[in-house]
């Protein structure tokens, strides 16, 4: 079920008003009925993978339990890797066996040897990735000791499973969100007024810059050879735009969704293309993955604390395993080495953390040296992303060399679907740039205004959602 379709603005106050005037009295019910929306959501999709998100909840329930109670330090290891293998197996199986079958055939045919292996018509459960992960952090902090086993499965596969978050996050951590299911929750009106606001901004950013964008990027990407360099860099920047507005504005309507029920994730982007240098934008691009990537993996390898050549070891593999966790493509992986590359001079010269606060804060504009850091930290990130939306290495080599050729002459016309798309960006921009230090980006806005005026600018963006909104596209982010 999608985010922007009929069918969830139809679920979404059914759900709502069950949720808050039948089942409230009762916290264990509530949790129960949530559970049951939640399948329902994703079972709209299709049922029959409902059974991988059951056999993911019931294995991590029952392996925690088992490492809680367990001192003898081998078979706590054992239960851990369970847990693990477990969970990398199913997603390993869905998600990677045609490619690790296409290159292990590619691989001996080289020397003449074909091995009769052969690639299956596997359906890639939506959201997989987002889940398995979540619920494998939920193990490692219980091994960790850092978090107590829940006895309670409902509230357990509640955290699991819940709809706003369960098909393309934020991946949240047992120690923010499974709390929230132990609380009793009453009705916030506060809380609810400004998820439906950071709700309305995230149909904002998919529905009229990601999908108006992607009708201009599928035109280009598709016949590439045939564009022009200054098509092809449109191509490029209106790519970078679809995938952060449809992502980010996932990431806003999930999180508005939670709080409508009482919830509170946490933060999945805090405006990306306003960094400063690869490592702040990295700190603010997909945070609940970037940060789960540091937490279980590069600080355990060590992180920033061994020598310079382990250093550069471990950034290399955080990003080389980022790259391939969002698809089984070369193309994914060479994203994510392109993304090393830029990374490891800042972590070696101990500048990776030199920005850690807002840009301009406490002003209106950045000066002329931030305006530069963020143009070409944004270029740099754009060059990465035409490998991310390549079909192939070599099409994001020919796709790139085609840019470094460019001429004036080049120049394509802009026609009235580039210009609106780019007018809307630049809308986008201001209101973001203005909100920067926020949540969201109508956290605040206008809440000192007039009430005539704040809901004038509502209903603007209301309007231009069906006015400027592009083909429903299915989110980016659902084959990952």
């Amino acid at each position: 079920m999608l985010f922007n379709s009929i069918s969830f603005a139809i679920f979404l106050p059914v759900v709502f008003v069950l949720y808050w005037h039948v089942f409230q009295r009762n916290l264990k019910i509530q949790n129960f009925f949530i559970v049951v929306a939640s399948y329902f959501f994703y079972g709209w999709w299709d049922w029959r993978f409902l059974s991988l998100i059951f056999i993911s909840t019931l294995e991590d329930y029952f392996v925690a339990m088992k490492i809680h109670n367990t001192t003898n330090v081998r078979k706590r290891k054992l239960w851990l890797l369970t847990s693990i293998l477990v969970n990398l197996g199913i997603l390993g199986f869905f998600k990677y066996y045609n490619f690790f079958a296409d290159n292990f055939v590619t691989a001996f045919s080289l020397f003449g040897i074909n091995p009769n292996i052969t690639s299956l018509k596997i359906i890639l459960p939506v959201g997989i990735s987002f889940y398995t992960f979540q619920t494998m952090s939920y193990t490692i902090d219980i091994y960790r000791k850092k978090l107590e086993p829940t006895k309670d499965f409902m509230a357990f596969a509640a955290f699991v499973s819940f709809f706003p978050l369960l098909v393309a996050g934020p991946i949240e951590r047992a120690t923010n969100l499974l709390s929230q299911f132990f609380v009793n929750r009453k009705f916030d009106y506060e809380k609810a007024v400004d998820g439906l606001r950071q709700i309305l901004w995230g149909l904002f950013k998919k529905m009229v810059i990601a999908d108006k964008c992607a009708l201009i990027v599928n035109q280009i990407f598709d016949n590439y050879q045939e564009q022009s360099s200054g098509a092809l860099i449109i191509g490029a920047i209106f790519f970078a735009f679809q995938i952060y507005g449809d992502f980010s504005g996932y990431s806003d309507i999930a999180i508005g969704t939670a709080r409508l029920f009482g919830f509170s994730p946490k933060r999945n982007f805090a405006n990306p293309y306003f960094s400063r240098d690869i490592a702040e934008f990295w700190r603010r691009w997909h945070i609940s993955l970037t940060t789960w990537f540091r937490d279980y993996i590069y600080i355990p390898l060590g992180g920033s604390k061994v020598s310079k050549s382990k250093i550069v070891r471990n950034t290399f593999i955080i990003f080389s395993i980022s790259g391939f966790w969002h698809g089984a493509n070369w193309t994914f992986i060479a994203w994510g080495l392109f993304h090393a590359l830029l990374f490891i001079p800042l972590i070696l010269t101990e500048k990776h953390r030199k920005y850690t606060n807002t840009v301009a804060e406490s002003r209106l504009l950045p000066t002329f040296r931030e305006a530069g850091q963020m143009l070409f930290t944004f270029a740099l990130v754009t060059i990465g992303w035409i490998f991310f939306r390549a079909d192939s290495i070599n099409d994001a080599i020919a796709y790139i060399s085609g840019i470094y050729h460019f001429r004036v002459s080049d120049i394509p016309f802009m026609n009235k679907q580039i210009l609106t798309s780019i007018l809307l960006i630049i809308l986008m921009i201001i209101i973001e740039w203005i909100s920067r230090n926020d949540q969201h980006a109508l956290a605040k806005l206008g809440k000192k205004w007039k009430p005539v005026f704040r809901y004038v600018m509502y209903y603007a963006i209301v309007f231009s959602i069906f006015w400027f909104s592009g083909n429903k596209q299915t989110f980016i982010y659902f084959q990952f």
